[in-house]
């Protein structure tokens, strides 16, 4: 073969090449019409068509006996055409109305009864539920309004509180003056119906005299412990004999208390719960089952009261049935 001829070869197999790269062959021209037509042949396929004539076939292969496949598999017929029932008695036929059936069935029927009794009761409870926990939210939304513009007074007028808190035997504070207070609020997710389940009063109070108390063996455990409890703010200083054991310790105790009070709403019983920490003395004490419908102006009033450490009712008032 010739230099010539093998050129020409060559340049025939890099056109080849390139065209396939290119996708240049003469069956490319027709693949968007027979994309088409593949489409066109999928939407317009009757598959059930198609399966009632695949088992026609294979029936008339069977033999003799099941030649009619209609006999074997009858077409599906539209709802509400009525069938006749052969039996081995013989053959019935007539037309069953399904709707007396439902009427006519006794145990159907009481059972009806008991389902609208109950549905009945279920929409008294959810009525009844709503309107407790509408009160329960309207109680703490007065609450919040009451005790925050409370704050804001008290934290301008700064008073003194005429109340003492005793953390030791030889430990009693006095003359506390109100240093800063806050009032804050929490309310269930959007879910479970957006209801204000919370109301929180948070104040400090300090007074200018601290306390240097001397405890020995296990008392200086006990103290530690009760000091943590009541979130006093203290130092100790610990004396510890040649075995490392904690012989006896010094603490001081600042001349400040922390104070706080939770309104908090439960929803279960529809009634309202008051804890308090170091309130009326250093520790914790609750107030429950108040009513939503005794919180009212002369309730936050006496409340009021209560934390300036002033006489009041408000015991008393808490314990009110209400309307």
């Amino acid at each position: 073969m010739s230099s010539s001829e093998n050129s020409a070869e060559s340049n025939r197999i890099l056109d080849a090449i390139r065209a396939k790269r290119e996708r240049r062959t003469g069956k490319v021209g027709n693949i968007a019409e027979l994309e088409a037509s593949l489409v066109a042949d999928i939407e317009n396929f009757d598959l059930d068509e198609a399966e009632r004539l695949a088992r026609r076939e294979q029936l008339a292969t069977l033999g003799s006996g099941m030649s009619d496949a209609s006999l074997a598999f009858p077409q599906i017929v539209p709802d509400g055409t009525v069938r006749s029932l052969e039996r081995r008695q013989g053959t019935v036929q007539g037309e069953q109305n399904p709707q007396g059936i439902i009427t006519g069935s006794s145990l159907l029927g009481q059972l009806r009864q008991q389902a609208a009794i109950r549905q009945g009761e279920l929409n008294t409870e959810q009525v009844e539920r709503t309107a407790i926990n509408n009160a329960l939210d309207q109680a703490l939304k007065y609450l919040f309004f009451y005790l925050h513009d409370l704050v804001q007074q008290l934290n301008i007028v700064k008073p003194a509180i005429p109340r003492h808190y005793s953390a030791a035997d030889d430990a009693v504070f006095r003359n506390m003056v109100w240093q800063e207070g806050f009032a804050d609020y929490r309310t269930q997710t959007q879910a479970a119906g957006a209801m204000v389940e919370l109301v929180t009063l948070s104040f400090q109070l300090a007074s200018p005299q601290g306390f240097t108390i001397d405890r020995e063996g296990v008392a200086v455990e006990r103290l530690r412990g009760s000091l943590f409890d009541y979130g006093l703010q203290f130092s100790c200083k610990e004396f510890r004999n040649e075995r490392s054991f904690v012989e006896r310790a010094e603490f001081y105790i600042a001349g400040q208390i922390s104070v706080s009070a939770r309104w908090k709403a439960n929803f279960a019983d529809g009634t309202l719960t008051l804890e308090t920490r170091n309130l009326e003395r250093l520790g914790s004490d609750v107030h429950a089952r108040i009513r939503p419908d005794v919180v009212d102006q002369a309730l936050l009033d006496e409340f009021g009261r209560l934390v300036l450490g002033l006489p009041n009712r408000f015991r008393e008032l808490a314990r009110r049935q209400g309307t």
